[in-house]
């Protein structure tokens, strides 16, 4: 087939915004002593929009593409041209498949065709008659990637950054012959790590010196010059100066591949098992992608690929997926709910932080690193400031060492951060932040203290998790600069910002909260100040019913694993002793004293902490887990044990009356940011597409509240769930 085949099924989509694929012709450079290779056809992707706006590949643009690369094909077989290459605008080769477009195939069969599509024009790319390069100048995701893949060499910025295949967590598969091509690249193993453990770990991305080191990339090149240093580059492969090498490549049928596909599909299948309890589909469908192709030709592995994308376009994971990545992660985080005009917010030039234990010094890492500004930490005594300031110095040699920063942005960094045991450092400083202990008058000492030495212009902060805001600011000089902001656990990784305004918070403070969030690379969510504000009072509504559930006497197992069909990342008592008994404790003790019997106080745990007990598991050798005698002689239980189906309906109906309790009480502007924050701040599976939508289509909204949280068709994903209206 030929891209035009596909003319009719692209004018389903008038709306498309194109990516363009502009070719200009190039003389490529001798080698001292020879003469040019010849002319090289240079694609480049570009949708002509700003480069905040990310090129993406649609029916349209892939038609075009298609088209193109036909021409390019028919030069090469008159001799015109000796390669083609492809590369993006600024900052992009292409961010992937276009999500609005796909998110539109209700037919299975245009499903199909898109997948067609794709595969055809890529095909046509590999088989162009001379050899192909990509030069990844920026982020390449998904089909993006495959584009890379597709082309016989390629090279990349240092520069380039988000290079990933991220369709397990999207509730697809890399369907464009990058679960075929991946493996035999840089093996089985790798390609496991690059398009299972990554998508499934935060959407964690590759930066480019990753991808090279991995070997999905021939060359690494510094942004400065990084087309003509591919050019150069591809004009020595051409004459046969270069000869890349492969070194992680794998040909599937050599001894031992076979045994080494296996393991890394059975390694990836424990670890989906892990991070999704198996509840979404796509994760799997990679799996078995992976493992059926190692004995495929590339177009067997292609129909296969088709196939299975055609299927799963049409599932409820992808459509709740959808939902909750492209209309809350991508554009509902772009344009925070209440947020204040951009144009108030201040400049912030240095940054102090109050405490120097492990939240400061995470504090510290990520506004040095990413505002590039002094920063100071404060503690009660030298040893303290000390222990923090090495803490910082210490995750910085680490990210020299995976290579994550140069060492010229290591010794900056460090520059950048310094202590004091006196507050009088933070003199002129722009904005304050406070991580010392959970307890309000500590706090509240902590502020009346900054304020006797800041200037009247500095914005101080709390990172409290469930403290008042409001009764922090109470006696202060000036409370309207006093505003939340509750990083979640770890700091480096976890995108959520809770930016908590209090009632005197002015809008220049609250302005220049959300665009400090935004140049520290995090999500904000503008909330109320309310106890334990949105995530950590959901998460600790949902840990209560599970824990009042097994101090009523149900056994421990079922308990903890009655929310499995959620697909959570980890289980209640898992979380728990993550957390940190005393520290759950401790919230839920001030959620009690807010909310009342809704957040019940455990006695159980109590006793448990009282006698330095970290968690109710103790794991064996071979991986089981139990509860030590030790510590079930300290417990005491009732006599009404629940079914692992009733505590998950409890659950559901508890967690569909806090959320709309939340909302009457005005904590956020609508569900939507509910469903954000619990994706971004406490791993809520993408594939459930939010926490309100999901109580929606199990009923419980209905059966508590008696209305849905969102309308009918908002998110059409799966009622996973054994417990049915």
């Amino acid at each position: 087939m030929s891209a035009a085949d596909f003319t009719g099924f692209a004018h389903l989509f008038p709306n498309e915004t194109v990516t363009h694929a502009l070719v200009q012709d190039i003389a490529l450079p001798a080698s001292p002593g020879k003469d040019s290779p010849g002319m090289f056809a240079l694609v480049t992707l570009d949708n002509g929009l700003d480069h905040t706006k990310p090129t993406t590949l649609g029916p349209n643009t892939l038609v075009e593409l298609g088209t193109v690369l036909e021409g390019l094909r028919e030069r090469a077989a008159r001799g015109e041209i000796v390669g083609v290459g492809v590369t993006g605008k600024p900052y992009y080769l292409v961010a992937g498949a276009d999500l609005s477009a796909v998110k539109s195939l209700e037919q299975r069969d245009h499903g199909l065709q898109m997948a067609q599509l794709g595969h055809d024009v890529y095909s046509t790319l590999a088989n162009l008659g001379v050899p192909s390069f990509a030069f990844i100048n920026g982020a390449a995701l998904g089909g993006g990637l495959e584009v890379a893949l597709q082309s016989t060499y390629r090279t990349v910025s240092t520069g380039a950054g988000a290079l990933a295949l991220p369709e397990a967590l999207l509730g697809l598969v890399p369907g464009w012959g990058g679960v075929y091509l991946l493996p035999r690249l840089i093996g089985p193993e790798n390609a496991v790590k690059v398009m299972i453990e990554n998508p499934l770990s935060n959407n964690r991305t590759l930066t480019g010196e990753q991808a090279f080191d991995l070997g999905i990339a021939d060359a690494l090149f510094e942004p400065a010059d990084f087309l003509e240093q591919s050019l150069a580059w591809a004009a020595k492969v051409i004459s046969g100066d270069v000869v890349p090498e492969r070194r992680n490549a794998v040909d599937p049928a050599a001894p031992g591949s076979a045994e080494r596909w296996a393991a890394a599909v059975s390694a990836g299948r424990k670890f989906v098992e892990a991070k999704t309890s198996n509840a979404a589909p796509a994760p799997a469908k990679v799996l078995d992608l992976l493992a059926a192709n190692r004995t495929m030709s590339q177009a067997e592995s292609a129909a296969l690929e088709c196939e299975t994308l055609a299927g799963l376009m049409q599932t409820d994971e992808f459509r709740a997926t959808i939902y909750a990545f492209l209309d809350l992660v991508q554009k509902r985080s772009k344009r925070p709910a209440g947020a204040p005009d951009r144009k108030l917010a201040r400049p912030v030039t240095k940054v102090g932080v109050v405490g120097a234990g492990l939240m400061a010094g995470q504090l510290a890492l990520l506004f040095a690193r990413q505002l590039k500004v002094p920063v100071v930490l404060t503690d009660i005594d030298q040893a303290r400031v000390n222990k923090g300031v090495n803490y910082v110095h210490a995750e910085v040699d680490k990210l020299l060492a995976r290579k994550r920063i140069s060492a010229d942005a290591a010794n900056r960094t460090k520059a950048l951060v310094s202590g004091s045991v006196s507050k009088e450092a933070f003199a002129d400083a722009d904005f304050v932040i406070e991580a010392v202990f959970e307890e309000l008058n500590v706090k509240k000492q902590v502020f009346a203290e900054l304020e006797a030495v800041v200037s009247e212009d500095c914005i101080l902060a709390t990172n409290t998790s469930s403290l008042s805001v409001t009764a922090m600011a109470a006696d202060l000089k000036h409370p309207e600069r006093l505003v939340g902001f509750h990083f979640f656990n770890p700091v480096a990784v976890m995108p959520l910002l809770e930016i908590v305004r209090a009632p005197h918070t002015d809008d220049a403070v609250l302005a220049t909260a959300f665009d400090l969030a935004r140049t520290l690379k995090k999500t904000g969510v503008l909330v109320k100040d309310a106890a334990a504000f949105v995530v950590n009072r959901i998460l600790l509504r949902l840990m209560g019913e599970v824990t009042a559930a097994f101090d009523e006497g149900t056994p421990a197992d079922v308990a903890d694993t009655a929310l499995k069909p959620m697909g959570l990342p980890m289980t209640p008592f898992t979380l728990l002793a993550m957390v940190g008994l005393p520290v759950a404790q401790h919230v839920q003790e001030s959620l009690h004293a807010a909310f009342g019997d809704r957040f019940p106080v455990s006695a159980n745990l109590h006793k448990l902490i009282d006698n330095g007990v970290k968690g109710l598991w103790e794991e064996g050798p071979d991986g089981s887990r139990s509860i030590p005698e030790s510590t079930l002689s300290l417990m005491s239980f009732g006599t009404s044990p629940s079914t692992a189906d009733q505590v998950l309906r409890r659950t559901q109906d508890a967690l569909a009356e806090e959320i709309g309790l939340m909302l009457e009480e005005g904590v956020v502007a609508g569900p939507e940011d509910i469903d954000l924050c619990m994706i971004l701040g406490a791993g809520w599976p993408m594939f459930l597409g939010g926490i309100t939508p999901y109580l929606d289509r199990v009923g419980a909204s209905e059966r508590v509240n008696g209305k849905r949280f969102l309308p009918p068709g908002v998110s059409s994903g799966p009622a996973t769930g054994r417990v049915s209206a």
